[in-house]
């Protein structure tokens, strides 16, 4: 069957961050920053929820790249990060290891620059057997021209693309499974853009759950419209 027409589950999936450092972070220009490290972090914590394995990596920390985004340190508190000299992230030893000690195929990947980190390791990867799911709203290039012709020879070479909500709900897959409904609805209210305003509207107002914070008083106007 093609790998087109299946789908990933938390049980056989591994996510990878690649290189989220502020000095990559400043050569960003197809999105907006504050936005990337929402979706970045956004799926770290629900990949930390499903139990999905993650593997953070790093290039050259102390010279150049600085140190990964605190917030993204701050879901996977402790975890060793895999530290490179190659632009490949697939070149290091350390990383091909890390990669191989998840046991899965099925990877999403994530990372700055597309163009590069993201595009060079997934292209080999593809061809060393794994099936990559690049999240493409949680990657940043230099230019909108540079990603989506890093996204195009990724996708000649087999990957497929996915943004950060799609990708988080193929772990929930079904809203009859509840072990994770309470705490996937809540981290979508925080950081879910407009699908979380949504969950939060039909959460209070649907479903008359109490609200988050105290209820403002409305008070009526008296007379005229």
């Amino acid at each position: 069957m093609s790998n087109y027409h299946k789908l990933y589950t938390a049980q056989d999936s591994a996510v990878v961050f690649i290189d989220h450092q502020p000095q990559m972070t400043f050569g960003v220009a197809n999105i907006d920053r504050a936005t990337l490290i929402n979706n970045v972090t956004l799926l770290a914590r629900v990949a930390k929820e499903f139990k999905v394995p993650a593997i953070l990596s790093s290039v050259e920390t102390e010279s150049f790249s600085g140190y990964i985004w605190p917030q993204l340190l701050d879901v996977f508190p402790g975890q060793e990060v895999v530290e490179r000299t190659s632009m490949n992230a697939w070149d290091d030893a350390g990383f091909r290891k890390a990669i191989e000690a998840t046991g899965k195929k099925n990877i999403l990947l994530t990372g700055l620059w597309t163009e590069v980190c993201v595009a060079w390791p997934t292209i080999e990867m593809i061809g060393a057997g794994y099936n990559i799911y690049v999240v493409e709203d949680c990657c940043g290039a230099t230019s909108q021209v540079a990603h989506e012709a890093a996204l195009s020879r990724m996708v000649q070479a087999g990957a497929i693309r996915l943004t950060t909500i799609a990708a988080l709900l193929e772990w929930q897959r079904d809203w009859a499974r509840r072990e994770h409904y309470d705490a996937l609805m809540g981290l979508i209210k925080q950081q879910g853009g407009a699908y979380g305003a949504g969950v939060e509207y039909a959460y209070t107002m649907v479903h008359k759950a109490p609200q988050s914070a105290k209820k403002p008083q409305v008070v009526p106007k008296k007379g005229g419209h």
